[in-house]
């Protein structure tokens, strides 16, 4: 339970940053819009889980474990330094447009990345459903390696998810109401805690792993000793 509060915490982190700034800067996110973002990000999560379901079972017995936490320390070392990349991103967008790549006919929106603010993009001062879908897919990035990196470490799926989808929609609804509250705009990066959650979760995984081979150890032994 307290793994999967971690990762989700670490998860939902974005999505709370990001209600607050649409809070401050008095834009509205409807019910629908706010099931939308976490309808994505979960729906994001649970198919990085799966496809390391499958994964896992082609590894050795540890290794799995041993990889997933050396991702989630990756993962969480550049989450640290999250906010010098999207200073940069910010700098090299001059345009008020969705600054984009493509990839594979799939169009990346790296400005909403950047700035959670630009999903607004006519600016109406309401999000609508679409520009949701836009905020989802660069909230949910760190959702695909965080979650294949957490199947391989033997994490609860089901729960997993569940608390992704309930934390997330709180996340959102109560960041937009602290943000409301707030006479100045805020400008938070909170983006280092998340990547100090996924490396406590990668070190909490191992050291279970070792607890577990200790008791093994001992229990074979123990069997040993009964035999003579």
């Amino acid at each position: 339970m307290i793994e999967s509060l971690l990762l989700v915490s670490s998860l939902c982190i974005d999505s709370f940053v990001a209600s607050i700034a649409y809070g401050t800067s008095k834009i509205k996110i409807p019910i629908l819009s706010a099931i939308i973002i976490n309808l994505v990000c979960t729906a994001t999560l649970a198919l990085s889980l799966f496809v390391g379901s499958i994964v896992k079972n082609f590894l050795p017995d540890r290794l799995p474990v041993l990889l997933g936490f050396l991702l989630l320390i990756s993962i969480g070392v550049c989450r640290l330094f999250e906010c010098i990349f999207k200073t940069c991103i910010k700098k090299h967008s001059n345009s008020d447009k969705p600054l984009t790549f493509k990839l594979f006919d799939f169009k990346f929106v790296l400005q909403v990345y950047a700035d959670e603010i630009k999903a607004d993009f006519d600016k109406s001062k309401y999000l609508s459903p679409k520009e949701a879908f836009y905020l989802a897919l660069a909230l949910s990035l760190d959702s695909l390696a965080v979650g294949f990196g957490s199947s391989l470490c033997n994490i609860n799926y089901f729960q997993t998810l569940l608390l992704c989808f309930i934390i997330g929609i709180l996340c959102v609804l109560i960041g937009v109401l602290i943000g409301r509250n707030c006479d100045e705009k805020m400008h938070l990066d909170l983006s280092w805690l998340s990547g100090v959650l996924l490396i406590i979760l990668a070190i909490l995984r191992v050291i279970k792993l070792f607890k577990f081979n200790n008791k093994r150890a001992k229990l074979n032994f123990s069997f040993i000793k009964n035999i003579f």
